[in-house]
């Protein structure tokens, strides 16, 4: 079941917003949307951020908004529009230009922060949201020397809890929220959206050999780099192959690192994906933050149980002991992924349950859960005058 968010954390729950959007209480749903994001899905940089930017723009024009994405780099078409504002960081300087220019005016302005903010609410007057997929606090030390690295933070500090003053925040998860509210964002001003999957199509067979599986962008903060290692010391006791989906920058460093028994596969079809989301025995996260943790919720759906470490977003996508286990260090879970490949019972009984909490997460409960924030923000503008 979706976690509850203690009320510290919120002050409505999207379900309640909704609530009251159907029955009169707010004004009605915006119609001109603009969700102003680094990047579009087609991106070859593209991840989670851009996957649920998607659904919630092609939900809502599926219930007769009009969309528009103004992003940084390639812009693919869509359903809905998508405009592109110049190069992947030159367009947050070319943001605010760019949107007077090629969309106007609308009812409603989603700044995606993921980072680096646009400042939106700073050269927008009409109603401003913002979705947040997690505070980067410690990623920018890992990502950037010390000088740039306190620049960037202070900036995203400062950016969601000074410029987004008095608009809503969405999180997409009771971490995200706590961290917001770690960076003094209140928590009147902050609501939970879940992120969805689609309905698996039939399940495939599960592999008869041991089949681990890790996927997602190539990044520092994945860390497969730790994976890799802990492999080393998991493969004598299970054998068995450890494949990696996704591409990215850390690839080539990895390709040098990866031992006996690693397959990297690259960026894979939908059919493939699902096939080895079926087959896989485990899937590994060992992310160091996570907003949610999509991979998580995607391979629950066909009953595959995760490993990750005790972090923001995972510890809220995996239920430790029920539908997964969470670890607290490396040797734990090197430790859990003994465990859990030498045990075809706990296995069957994770993975039954993973897809059972799965089944409360889908993309149309978060487009109408995101719709209802928006009528809020909406109304809470016009009330302000």
């Amino acid at each position: 079941m979706p976690q509850h968010v203690p009320p510290s954390l919120r002050a409505m729950e999207p379900q309640e917003a909704l609530h009251h959007a159907q029955t009169g209480a707010v004004p009605p749903h915006p119609r001109r949307i603009v969700f102003l994001s680094r990047r579009d899905l087609g991106n070859p940089a593209a991840g989670g951020s851009e996957l649920l930017v998607d659904q919630l723009a092609d939900g809502l024009t599926k219930r007769g908004h009009q969309v528009t994405l103004l992003c940084g780099g390639p812009a693919a078409y869509r359903d809905y529009r998508v405009v592109s504002a110049g190069g992947d960081l030159g367009h947050y300087l070319k943001a605010r230009s760019a949107f007077s220019r090629q969309v106007g005016d609308c009812d409603l302005l989603v700044e995606v922060c993921n980072g680096m903010p646009y400042l939106a609410p700073l050269w927008h007057s009409g109603p401003t949201l913002c979705l947040v997929n997690h505070v980067h606090t410690d990623l920018w030390g890992m990502r950037y020397p010390g000088p740039a690295a306190r620049l960037g933070r202070r900036l995203e500090h400062w950016s969601l809890s000074g410029a987004q003053r008095g608009n809503l925040l969405v999180a997409v998860s009771p971490s995200t929220a706590s961290a917001l509210q770690a960076i003094g964002v209140p928590p009147e001003r902050i609501r939970v959206v879940h992120n969805g999957v689609d309905e698996p199509g039939p399940l495939e067979p599960r592999s008869e050999e041991p089949l681990f599986l890790a996927m997602g962008r190539l990044v520092e903060y994945k860390r497969i780099d730790l994976l890799l290692r802990l492999w080393e010391r998991v493969r004598p006791v299970t054998g068995g192959r450890l494949v990696i989906i996704g591409d990215g920058p850390e690839l080539g460093r990895l390709q040098q690192m990866a031992g006996p028994g690693v397959e990297f596969a690259g960026h894979v079809s939908e059919a493939e994906k699902h096939r080895l989301l079926c087959a896989a025995w485990l899937l590994l996260h060992p992310s160091a933050v996570e907003g949610w943790g999509l991979v998580v919720t995607e391979a629950a759906t066909r009953g595959t149980p995760a490993i990750g470490f005790d972090v923001p977003g995972l510890r809220d996508s995996i239920e430790d002991g029920v539908t997964g286990m969470l670890a607290r260090g490396e040797s734990s879970f090197a430790a859990a992924w003994c465990t859990l490949a030498l045990s075809a019972e706990r296995r069957r009984g994770m993975g039954k349950a993973a897809a059972s909490r799965a089944a409360d997460y889908r993309w149309s409960n978060t487009v109408r859960q995101f719709q209802a924030v928006a009528a809020e923000a909406v109304a809470e503008h016009r009330e302000r005058g």
